[in-house]
């Protein structure tokens, strides 16, 4: 298999899930670009200006075995889209999403569960709002941004097509 896999798709997708399965089972490290584009703190978030997300996109782009996962698809993206082997473009259904959205939640409120975010009552509704946007929106501009690179997108809606590309 080759070793340098990009996975994009919407909230609730199964993004991070995907890239810890793949990074255990090939033995390679994993980026969130959610921690690439937020220095956490505290106190809050502070988004990183668009060189230094770039810069650090560069130091992962060094590595020769890498997995990057994130909804994001802005132009300091584009560089782990040209030199992935592989751009898993993860579309489960509108109600997946929503089901896995509310699961996550409640599993972070509950301290079973791990976040890079305080689980609040307005980042669930964030979340509801971006699952929504993606579904009207979203996915056909990231569909447009990875046209130049279909030969090595892989497009997977269902557990059953996650467990034949693994």
């Amino acid at each position: 298999m080759k070793k340098k896999i990009h996975i994009i798709g919407s909230v609730g997708s199964g993004k991070s899930t995907l890239a810890k399965l793949l990074a255990n089972k090939h033995k390679i490290g994993y980026s969130e670009l959610d921690n690439i584009v937020w220095k956490r703190h505290p106190n809050g978030d502070i988004r990183r200006s668009d060189e230094a997300i770039s810069q650090i996109i560069q130091q992962v782009l060094q590595q020769s075995e890498w997995i990057t996962e994130g909804a994001h698809y802005q132009h300091w993206v584009t560089p782990l889209f040209e030199q992935a082997d592989y751009i898993i473009f993860l579309q489960p259904s509108y109600f997946t999403r929503l089901w896995r959205i509310n699961k996550r939640f409640l599993k972070q409120v509950l301290k079973l569960e791990k976040s890079n975010y305080k689980p609040t009552l307005s980042m669930l509704r964030n979340m509801y709002k971006w699952n929504k946007h993606y579904e009207t929106a979203g996915q056909w501009k990231i569909e447009e941004r990875l046209q130049p690179f279909h030969d090595k997108v892989v497009t997977i809606k269902s557990q059953k097509e996650i467990e034949r590309f693994m």
